[in-house]
C-alpha cells in the first residue's frame, strides 16, 4: 500500500489523537467549579491546594504557580539574583523563549554544546562555557532526553553557581531517583496547552530553599495582588491530572519501549538515549534523523508522516542561527548543537496514551514511508 502522501490510506484517518483528551475527572472539576463559583474568585481554594500538591508530589517544601512556564523561568532567574552583567549557561539547542528570558533579566546567554546521544545539555561542555561572570546554568530536559543533573549540580556547587532546572517537557520524569525539577536551586514546570499536564496556560516553580522562594513570591506580587497568576479554574483542572501523572508516565514509557522495538533497524532514525539513570516523561519522543540514510529530507519525512496522521515535527532551531553574535557568547564550536538543529525530529505524546495498537500503527507508517522513499522523493 502506498503512503498517504502518494494517495494511500493514512494510518490515522482522523489525524493525531485529540489533546487534551476527554477525562471524566476534569469534567467533574469543571462542573464543581461552576456550581460553587470558585472559578471566578481572586483568592479561592484551588491555587493554594495545587501548590501544596506540587510540593508534596515533588518532595520539596515550597511551590509557586504563575501564568506560564516562560514566566516561571524568568522568575527562577530573578530568584537566584541573575541580572545585568551576569552570564547564564544554557544549551545551544533549546526552547527559544529560554534564550530570550535570559535577556529579559539583563543577562547574557552563553551557548554550550549538547550531548551526542540525546542533544540535551552536556555537563562536559560547562567548563568551556564558564567565566567569572557565570551566575547560573539553565538546564532543559527535551524530547525524552534527560540532562545528567547530578553532574551539573556538582559542577555548579563547586563554583557557587545557581541551577535552574526547566522540566516543562519532563513533568513526571525522574532522574537518579529524584523527580525532574527538584535537582536545581529552582525547578520550573509548564501547564501550556500541549503539555503532559495542561491548563491551556500556566506554570509553576519548585524550591528546596526558602530564600529563593521568598524572592520569587515577592516578585510575583504587587503588594497583596499577584500580577501574573494562575487562575483558580486552571489550578482546579491541573490537580486531577497530577493525581494520574505517575500512571501516565509508566504508560507512556511502555508505549515508547514498544515503538522503539518496532522501529529498530529503520535507517536514519536513531532514538535519543540517556546516560543517567531515570524515567523520561516523553512529552515528545526524540530521534536523530539522518536524511542520507533514510533517503528523504527532514521536511519531506515530517510531511509524509503528517499525511499519515502521525504527529512528527522537526525540532527547535539552534539558538545561534539568525542572531547577532552580540546577543550571546558562544562556548567553542558546538558541533552537536548544529547537528541537533538540522536533524532532530520528535513524535508528539498524545498517541502514547492510546492502546499498544496505536504505536504499532505509528511504526508501520514510518516503515511504509521508508519503503516508498524513492517514489516520495521523486514526486516531491
Amino acid at each position: 500500500m502506498p503512503p498517504a502522501i502518494l494517495g494511500g490510506a493514512p494510518a490515522f484517518p482522523d489525524g493525531p489523537p485529540r489533546w487534551p483528551r476527554p477525562d471524566p475527572a476534569t469534567a467533574a472539576v469543571l462542573a464543581a467549579a461552576a456550581a460553587d463559583g470558585s472559578w471566578g474568585r481572586y483568592h479561592g481554594p484551588h491555587v493554594p491546594a495545587l501548590e501544596a500538591d506540587l510540593a508534596a508530589l515533588h518532595g520539596v517544601p515550597h511551590a509557586l504557580t504563575c501564568a506560564s512556564g516562560t514566566l516561571a523561568v524568568e522568575t527562577a532567574l530573578r530568584a537566584l539574583r541573575v541580572g545585568p552583567g551576569d552570564e547564564v549557561i544554557l544549551a545551544g539547542y533549546d526552547y527559544e523563549p529560554n534564550f530570550l528570558t535570559v535577556h529579559a533579566v539583563g543577562a547574557l546567554p552563553v551557548l554550550a554544546d549538547v550531548a551526542p546521544h540525546n542533544w540535551n545539555l552536556d555537563p562536559a561542555a560547562l567548563d568551556a562555557a564558564a567565566s567569572p561572570r557565570t551566575k547560573a546554568v539553565l538546564c532543559s530536559h527535551l524530547h525524552g532526553g534527560l540532562v545528567p543533573m547530578p553532574a551539573v549540580c556538582a559542577w555548579a556547587a563547586a563554583r557557587t553557581v545557581g541551577v535552574v532546572e526547566d522540566a516543562s517537557q519532563a513533568t513526571g520524569a525522574t532522574i537518579a531517583g529524584k523527580p525532574a525539577g527538584t535537582w536545581g536551586d529552582v525547578g520550573t514546570l509548564s501547564f501550556g496547552g500541549t503539555k503532559l499536564v495542561t491548563a491551556g496556560r500556566g506554570g509553576a516553580l519548585l524550591f528546596r530553599e526558602r530564600a529563593p522562594f521568598q524572592r520569587a513570591r515577592l516578585w510575583l506580587h504587587r503588594g497583596t495582588q499577584a500580577w501574573a497568576p494562575l487562575g483558580e479554574l486552571a489550578a482546579a483542572l491541573v490537580r486531577p491530572q497530577l493525581a494520574a501523572l505517575a500512571e501516565g508516565t509508566v504508560r507512556r514509557a511502555g508505549r515508547v519501549a514498544r515503538l522503539l522495538r518496532e522501529l529498530a533497524g529503520v535507517p536514519g532514525l536513531t532514538p535519543f538515549e540517556n546516560v543517567v539513570d531515570g524515567v523520561p516523561a516523553f512529552y515528545r519522543v526524540g530521534f536523530r534523523f539522518d536524511p542520507g540514510a533514510f533517503g528523504l529530507t527532514r521536511a519531506v519525512f515530517v510531511a509524509a508522516l503528517r499525511a499519515e496522521g502521525v504527529a512528527f515535527d522537526a525540532g527547535f532551531t539552534s539558538l545561534h542561527l539568525g542572531r547577532s553574535p552580540s546577543r550571546f557568547r558562544a562556548a567553542g564550536e558546538r558541533p552537536e548543537v548544529t547537528a541537533a538543529g538540522l536533524g532532530c525530529v520528535g513524535l508528539h505524546h498524545p498517541v502514547l496514551w492510546g492502546d499498544e495498537e496505536d504505536v504499532l500503527r505509528v511504526a508501520a507508517a514510518v516503515r511504509k514511508v521508508y519503503a516508498a522513499r524513492e517514489e516520495v522523493r521523486g514526486k516531491l
